[in-house]
């Protein structure tokens, strides 16, 4: 993935370097594992000095999205592993090919470790109870000046699994907790390590989702012709500043962007009045359509509206389902 600095823009070269990696962390075109260009490589490729570079990694690191190791490079972070060793058992038994095999290894290596039968059969049990009762509710969570993001989670989430899935900001999740200690926390990448936290303290499960790739509408505005004008509507404020980013890293300044929250009323119908293409989030699309009905005497043109019906992967939502204990 190519990364584009607009220097002309309001937001500071190192935001918008920090916002594409990011998006290309959450929409997995740098999968966990994946290292990261080297900072003379970005250096070339975006202009920034690398001690610019260089800050932005360690800021992605503190924030717990990449991890550095030395003598190798800059890696992205496997958020769902764990360091544990009872929870790093249970993966190899749910990865396996063969469970039968791979549970009868764990015995053995806990046996290794001096464990009794008695013992490890404590362990397997308390390690599995602790999930079923992480597995009753899904609390999905993200700041509040960006609790879109949290819905766009949760309306992905909700028609596919079949427990219960709340919405709380971040602000408000430790008391939530406090009142009642089970669930498991969902939520993006960029916020994963303060709730690790927070999930830690009150003993349930805090997991990271990513975001589908968004193909198509990459496909769109790539295919757009020089001076098109497209407009982008989400709930989430979060969702408008990566698109914002990542189209200019994509397409430079020979299309004009426009950006709308679907509270900002006038701000929407200025967008629509002079977009040729609309891109939205599924929330969204409904806000869309009433307000170009609504309006349609004012404009020119009806704009081509495109919805992007997925905010998550699928892939995502199938490892979430399994990790809470949902086989289908």
């Amino acid at each position: 993935m190519k990364f584009h600095i607009q220097q002309e823009s309001d937001i500071s070269a190192s935001t918008q370097l920090y916002n594409q990696i990011c998006f290309a962390i959450a929409s997995r075109h740098y999968p966990p594992g994946h290292r990261l260009p080297s900072t003379r490589q970005l250096a070339m490729q975006t202009g920034l000095h690398r001690n610019t570079i260089s800050k932005v990694y360690r800021q992605l690191e503190t924030d717990g999205v990449v991890e550095a190791i030395a003598g190798s490079g800059i890696y992205v972070r496997d958020q769902i592993k764990k360091k544990e060793f009872n929870e790093s058992i249970s993966k190899k038994i749910q990865a396996s090919k063969d469970p039968e095999q791979e549970a009868k290894k764990a015995i053995d290596q806990l046996i290794k470790l001096g464990s009794t039968l008695h013992q490890a059969r404590d362990l397997f049990t308390s390690e599995i109870d602790w999930r079923i009762k992480c597995g009753s509710r899904v609390l999905v969570s993200t700041p509040r000046e960006d609790i879109g993001a949290s819905m766009l989670i949760a309306e992905d989430l909700s028609p596919r699994i079949n427990i219960p899935v709340e919405v709380v900001p971040m602000e408000e999740l430790d008391k939530v907790l406090c009142n009642s200690r089970n669930g498991t926390i969902v939520t993006s990448r960029y916020f994963l390590q303060p709730l690790e936290k927070l999930a830690k303290k009150y003993g349930v499960r805090a997991i990271a989702v990513d975001l589908s790739d968004f193909q198509k509408e990459l496909t769109i505005l790539k295919e757009l012709k020089p001076g098109s004008c497209v407009g982008i509507v989400s709930i989430s404020p979060g969702l408008l500043r990566a698109a914002e980013v990542i189209l200019h890293s994509i397409r430079g300044n020979d299309i004009l962007l426009m950006t709308a929250n679907t509270e900002n009323s006038s701000r929407l119908l200025a967008l629509l009045r002079a977009s040729n293409h609309v891109l939205c989030d599924g929330p969204s699309l409904s806000v869309v359509e009433s307000t170009l009905t609504k309006h349609r005497s004012q404009l020119m043109r009806i704009p081509s509206l495109h919805c992007a019906v997925n905010y998550l992967s699928k892939e995502t939502i199938d490892q979430l389902k399994k990790e809470i204990g949902i086989s289908k």
